[in-house]
């Protein structure tokens, strides 16, 4: 690719693509690329202007190398990426914006005032009409506020004052359709696909192969705790599949042979074969953004406070209006009254202000599902932490295999891997690592794979029954035991360390000993919470006590239990509640599901198990738990802009009303002020809440 360096500074870099002119597609196309360097922290490409701005790490040669090898035929850009872009939604909503102003100032050079005042009737009528409309409902609201305002100006033959209040509705209109529309967009798109690979079903084996090699009637099989990648029909298999995401049923749905799934619906309990029948992604993104714009999900309950004030006091600026003009017998003064109301600055601000807050966050890679979330988190007193993958590191390493039956460890390793490669867990993932690591290639050596959550796998090797978990599980619930001689060796496991037990027909073959050590940052994070308003901090584990004691101690938590099931989780979370608390729950598995679910606020760690991830209110980050502490900064920062906003919006908007009754201002000027502090007030909303990014 050809291009020149317009402006450059240490880090950053903005450059101009040498080409006639740049589709949406392509510049898409560039976005992608650029985005999936490494070394590229943000990006943003104009493709009017054919230019790209880019911030980076590391040496500038190399970005200017991989710009130089870029060719748009090379990338390959996954389709829901560019059908959902919302560059071309942006783009539309400019073009509207940029002609609504051309015309408005144009027309008043080129067209006679006759013809201008003609107009300006004709488009006066649809807001009268809108006015009579809601009346006709028996509701006096924001409609006939403005059909007062228009209309009695149109009376007058204040064709000026008229245009000027339809102009500013007609421009207020763009904006918020366009804010909401890109906000659910971007909203849809974070709440999207993010599958990679996927178990497709060939010459009856299941292979582990990318989601782009999928085609339509592959038959792929989806294990217990995944998302649903295909839109498809089954052909084996039954389950329960919670569609939450989609329809919004609480219960999870049976679904077995012949029945129907989509794309990014969950598999809680069973297995299924599907056979692929529409691609990745797209049909749930469609199905998201209907979801989102028909439900309240994006609304707070301050937000919807605002609205509803806003229509309350719409009668009584009328009745002021009309006693205005009553006891004056002025109708400028009138007028005056009209020209302001609350509904402009309090409908727009307060869901600009959340929808901020919702992006400001996503610059912390950060994705909010709602704008009552951020408000729970705010309100929120007590916080609940997963030990494993939350607390602890997001990546645990196997570091020894005891073996009790004289095998080698590779072998047991290799056997351990092929069973936990099927399942989303911290600790299943170490193990399959550590045989990749190893160069441990395994067929599939059993037969159909049962996981129970919080306990293990079970499964059947040969005519041999094969049990891997917690000691719970393979020696309390399976009744496994230490082989002849063993217990000696079993008494002296290093204790440092989590364990996963390997059973094959019920006696003890393999110890797998897991490094599982706390993050660095989480006693700080811990410290800082509670500086952020959080007063009761507390860890749940299934892990041993002995392990639980040293992280807890350790991350300086209020309380910890440890050796707990999903129920016992969820039920702590019902209780705190009972008891006027309002509840975070952070986790990443399958097993605190119940818990996110019950929670005031759920939050799953983003390369945690995709049921978590998908009940999860927020998603936070693997890398680093300040992210925690930067979202309930953010909340808490938007909790107090909401309260100023509402201050300011009542006092000066009440400020305008007066000075209009004693006569200081006229309609023209009150109107001014009123839309001038509208917008004033939306473009503050827009702020970063946090001053440092």
């Amino acid at each position: 690719m050809k291009f020149i360096i317009k402006h450059e500074i240490r880090g950053r870099m903005r450059i101009h693509v040498m080409q006639s002119g740049m589709s949406f597609e392509q510049a898409d196309t560039l976005q992608y690329y650029l985005d999936n360097l490494s070394f590229v922290t943000s990006v943003k490409v104009r493709e009017r202007t054919a230019d790209a701005t880019i911030t980076y790490i590391g040496r500038r040669e190399r970005l200017i190398a991989s710009l130089a090898e870029f060719c748009y035929e090379d990338v390959h850009v996954p389709e829901v990426f560019l059908e959902n872009s919302g560059r071309e939604l942006n783009a539309l909503y400019w073009e509207k914006l940029v002609s609504r102003i051309i015309m408005r100032f144009g027309s008043r050079w080129v067209l006679p005032y006759s013809f201008r005042t003609a107009v300006t009737t004709v488009k006066a009528l649809r807001y009268v009409w809108e006015g009579l409309r809601c009346l006709g409902k028996g509701k006096i609201e924001v409609p006939v506020l403005d059909a007062a305002a228009i209309g009695v100006s149109v009376l007058r033959s204040d064709y000026n004052t008229a245009g000027s209040i339809m102009f500013l509705l007609g421009i207020g209109e763009i904006l918020e359709e366009w804010t909401h529309k890109k906000s659910v967009e971007d909203l849809a798109r974070s709440m999207s696909l993010q599958v990679e690979k996927v178990w497709l079903l060939k010459d009856g084996k299941e292979v582990l192969v990318p989601v782009s090699d999928i085609q339509k009637e592959d038959e792929v099989v989806v294990h217990m705790g995944n998302l649903i990648p295909f839109d498809g029909v089954v052909t084996s298999g039954e389950a329960m599949v919670n569609q939450a995401s989609l329809t919004g049923e609480a219960v999870p749905v049976r679904k077995a042979v012949d029945g129907y799934v989509y794309a990014g619906t969950v598999l809680e309990e069973g297995e299924l074969t599907l056979r692929v029948k529409a691609g990745n992604g797209s049909s749930k993104f469609e199905q998201i953004v209907a979801m989102i714009e028909e439900s309240e999900k994006l609304k707070s309950s301050l937000e919807g406070r605002a609205e509803h004030l806003a229509d309350r006091l719409v009668p009584y600026t009328l009745t002021g209006a009309a006693l205005t003009g009553l006891i004056s017998g002025n109708v400028t003064k009138a007028v005056s009254v009209l020209m302001v109301d609350f509904s402009c600055a309090l409908k727009l601000a307060m869901p600009i202000s959340v929808l901020s807050a919702i992006r400001e966050a996503s610059l912390y890679h950060v994705t909010v599902k709602g704008g009552k979330y951020l408000e729970a988190l705010a309100q929120a007193d007590t916080i609940v932490f997963d030990k494993t993958g939350t607390l602890t590191k997001a990546q645990p390493t196997v570091v020894d295999v005891i073996s009790f039956n004289g095998q080698e460890p590779d072998e047991l390793l290799r056997i351990a891997a092929c069973m936990e490669e099927h399942f989303p867990h911290s600790m299943a993932k170490a193990v399959v690592e550590a045989a990749r690591e190893k160069g441990l290639e395994h067929e599939e050596l059993h037969s159909k794979v049962e996981y129970i959550v919080a306990h293990g796998i079970s499964t059947t090797i040969g005519n041999r029954k094969a049990v891997i978990g917690s000691r719970h599980f393979v020696f309390e619930d399976e009744h496994c035991f230490i082989p002849d001689g063993m217990q000696e060796k079993f008494d002296a496991l290093p204790e440092r360390y989590s364990h996963l037990y390997l059973a094959i027909d019920y006696v003890l073959e393999a110890v797998i000993c897991i490094e599982d050590p706390i993050r660095e940052e989480a006693p700080m994070v811990v410290s800082a919470i509670r500086e952020a308003g959080i007063d009761k901090v507390v860890m749940m584990t299934g892990d041993s006590r002995r392990t639980a004691g040293v992280i807890a101690d350790r991350a300086g938590v209020d309380e910890y239990y440890a050796e707990v099931l999903p129920e016992e989780k969820a039920k702590f979370v019902e209780q705190e509640k009972k008891q006027g608390r309002k509840v975070v729950m952070i986790g990443d598995g399958i097993n605190d599901s119940p818990a996110l679910s019950a929670a005031d606020v759920g939050i799953a760690i983003s390369d945690g198990a995709q049921l978590a991830r998908e009940i999860a209110d927020i998603m936070v980050g693997p890398d680093d738990l300040y992210q925690i502490v930067t979202l309930k900064e953010i909340s808490n920062a938007l909790m107090e802009r909401i309260h100023h906003n509402y201050r300011f919006i009542v006092g000066f908007n009440t400020s305008l009303i007066l000075l209009g009754i004693v006569g200081v201002l006229s309609p023209t000027t009150s109107a001014l002020l009123h839309n001038t502090s509208t917008l004033f007030i939306s473009l503050k909303s827009m702020e970063n809440l946090l001053t440092e990014i």
